[in-house]
């Protein structure tokens, strides 16, 4: 079981990675952007730990990049991205890209403002790309349809939960425990509290859990794609035969 769970969990690490918008290498005007690449961080709110921030950077020129440290708006570094652990995936141009993901603890005492990525390139030019970052915490999802571990219900058409104040976005991720945890669905980004199933998703004695992603924005040209996000905890539920 501890296996299913941990396939599970990463599955759900790359599908949140998966869901961000295939960004260009520059944009005019947004300081998200520098030419190799895109710069975003988060401050992210998951039941399993305590508040983090969540920064990214993608890039088509994954191959040009020395280091990638990150600065507060303080200028403290708080660390450095790990260029070995990283997620590819292709554009709509199929072109190859990596995007490297690293969670970081809250600097202390948090204060808003533009946090920095300086990317080293090998030739040991440098950029800096820049996100402000707003530190509040986006709560949880409460009272979801069907509740967690319900037990022999009707084959449901939709799911719901209660609306979060703050929230303007989320996004579902649907897990078939039958088939080890295995990703049956990412819905795209949604602006309601609800979601319609696909037809024939779902199997009459199946097993399965979800989880919902919540975030308060989408691709602002301060706030990046998103400044704050929660994510519930697993929520399951079985299908009578």
């Amino acid at each position: 079981m501890s296996r299913i769970k941990n396939l599970a969990r990463y599955l759900l690490f790359l599908s949140l990675i998966i869901s961000l918008p295939s960004f260009s290498t520059s944009k005019d005007n947004d300081p998200h952007y520098t030419k190799n690449g895109f710069f975003d961080i988060h401050v992210c709110n998951w039941p399993d730990r305590s508040p983090f921030l969540l920064a990214l950077f993608s890039s088509l020129q994954f191959n040009e990049i020395k280091s990638v440290e990150i600065l507060s708006p303080a200028g403290i570094s708080i660390g450095q991205l790990d260029l070995n652990k990283f997620r590819t995936f292709t554009t709509k141009k199929k072109q190859l890209k990596k995007a490297f993901i690293k969670h970081f603890s809250i600097p202390k005492p948090a204060s808003d403002g533009w946090y920095s990525a300086i990317i080293t390139l090998n030739n040991n030019k440098q950029l800096i790309a820049k996100d402000f970052v707003q530190h509040k915490l986006l709560p949880i999802v409460s009272d979801p349809t069907p509740k967690n571990n319900a037990s022999n219900i009707n084959l449901p058409t939709t799911l719901h939960w209660k609306a979060i104040p703050g929230a303007k976005f989320y996004q579902i991720f649907i897990t078939d425990l039958w088939q080890d945890g295995k990703v049956i669905h990412t819905s795209k980004l949604l602006n309601t509290n609800s979601i319609t199933l696909p037809k024939d998703l779902l199997q009459k004695g199946g097993l399965y859990n979800w989880r919902i992603h919540a975030r308060d924005i989408n691709e602002n040209i301060k706030l990046g794609d998103f400044n704050h996000g929660s994510l519930s905890t697993k929520l399951s539920f079985s299908i009578a035969e």
